[in-house]
């Protein structure tokens, strides 16, 4: 099966941003709510056209990849979620980038959530 060009992808954005939580959550608790949230705002057909990821998440910051043209949607997704566990969250959405450096560079200088020259694949 070939590969398709970069021009035929879809566009993705990343959105930073900064979980204000009572007491500290789990990477896995997280990503658990984010897609409920998703299943339950968006519906199963509208979760998954939004092709939302958390890629990288540390202490309080982190980042989210999602469809170009569904980042409204995920922003209200994240607005959702109140709580996780019975521990109250509150999400911030620093920015929305074009690349994972982006984000990172602008939205969450120093956090270093998501550093290219660590990743050894």
């Amino acid at each position: 099966m070939k590969v398709l060009p970069p021009t035929l992808r879809p566009k993705k954005r990343y959105l930073a941003f900064e979980l204000i939580a009572e007491s500290p959550i789990s990477r896995d608790e997280l990503i658990r709510e984010i897609f409920s949230a998703a299943s339950h705002l968006l519906g199963d057909v509208g979760a998954s056209e939004c092709a939302i990821r958390l890629l990288a998440f540390e202490e309080s910051n982190g980042v989210v990849r999602c469809e170009s043209d569904r980042t409204e949607n995920t922003r209200a997704v994240l607005a959702s979620i109140t709580s996780i566990k019975g521990k109250r969250v509150l999400f911030h959405v620093l920015g929305i980038s074009g690349t994972v450096l982006g984000a990172t560079k602008k939205y969450l200088e120093g956090a270093d959530v998501f550093s290219p020259q660590n990743s050894h694949i």
